[in-house]
């Protein structure tokens, strides 16, 4: 027990990977745009419905 200072020592810090990037087309990048929202006003729609209660 005679090392505790090399316990708490602080982490040496990690290099970064690289980001990759993709380009995409605008039409397609309209329609993943389209989808996401299409999805919310789902979810906000279904929001509002009653859960599904089997216990009766």
């Amino acid at each position: 027990m005679t090392e505790t200072s090399n316990q708490f020592k602080k982490a040496p810090k990690r290099k970064k990977e690289k980001a990759r990037t993709v380009s995409v087309s605008p039409e397609m990048r309209q329609a993943y745009a389209d989808l996401i929202k299409e999805r919310e006003e789902r979810e906000a729609y279904a929001k509002h419905l009653p859960a599904n209660e089997k216990a009766r």
